[in-house]
């Protein structure tokens, strides 16, 4: 039986949301050979020596020259998409074969970050993974309002779900609840947001008003609890993964509705109960 194969993209570093939001630029290819062979020895000193590591699971090179030509792409994709992210230094993109190996990890296409599984389930296209890799690295969730101008940024997202908080100082409940809270206001708008100290507000997308989160100062798991509850999001290849998993027992009722810009094509939003 043929060997299996697994694409693994090595990944070390912060990348800063600004690249998503200035547009992704995309590098041309080098021609540099970023394609390795690894065995399951060295699969696990890359798992200790990168802060993530971003895994596709695909069969073996085919002999049909057609599917080698697809799979040429693939392989182009993703050493695209692991240029447009790198800072400095090169990083590899690493080829792991061996049906043992796979077995004994269990894989599917997944990134693992801080001993912690993500599986992607997107479009295989380098915008997307960019997207993706930009979403599941980024350490720090909190972001501090302090003028008008962010204040306006934070009410423009209104397709995404939102939390926002006033607290005290970054020390106070704000770092507690870091990787829940999207943005973190300060004093100098929390009054134009009608927030009291202590105080989560929840944004569902599109809404106009926000809901507060009973029994402040509210506890992970509370908040956790809150936004788990049935809500719109909208439906984007990058973050897939994410929507069809919030709710494993739950019904998901997945509605399509034209934008407001005539240009935009249909769009698909999903409700879950």
């Amino acid at each position: 039986m043929p060997p299996l194969w697994l694409l693994l993209i090595p990944y070390s570093g912060l990348l800063h949301r600004g690249l998503a939001e200035e547009g992704l630029e995309f590098p041309s290819l080098d021609g540099k050979d970023r394609v390795l062979d690894i065995n399951e020895r060295n699969f696990k000193k890359a798992l200790k020596k990168y802060d993530m590591l971003c895994l596709l699971y695909h069969a073996p090179l085919p002999s049909d020259r057609e599917l080698q030509q697809q799979f040429h792409v693939q392989e182009m994709v993703l050493e695209v998409s692991e240029a447009a992210q790198r800072g400095k230094g090169d990083r590899l993109l690493f080829v792991i074969y061996g049906i043992r190996l796979c077995h004994s990890i269990d894989i599917h296409n997944f990134f693992i970050r801080d001993e912690r599984v993500i599986e992607f389930d997107g479009e295989l296209s380098a915008d997307t993974l960019v997207e993706f890799l930009l979403d599941v690295s980024i350490d720090d969730a909190v972001e501090l309002i302090s003028n008008p101008t962010e204040q306006r940024a934070f009410e423009r997202m209104d397709e995404d779900m939102r939390l926002i908080g006033y607290f005290r100082g970054k020390d106070s409940e704000c770092e507690l609840l870091s990787s829940l809270l999207h943005r973190c206001a300060l004093l100098q708008v929390a009054k134009q947001l009608t927030l009291r100290m202590n105080e989560v507000d929840f944004y569902e997308p599109f809404m106009d008003e926000p809901v507060t989160i009973p029994g402040k100062p509210n506890a992970e798991d509370e908040i956790v609890d809150f936004i788990n509850q049935p809500t719109l999001r909208k439906l984007r290849a990058e973050d897939m993964f994410e929507t069809w998993e919030d709710d494993m027992d739950g019904i998901h009722i997945v509605a399509f509705a034209e934008e407001e810009d005539p240009g935009v094509h249909t769009v698909g939003y999903v409700r879950w109960v």
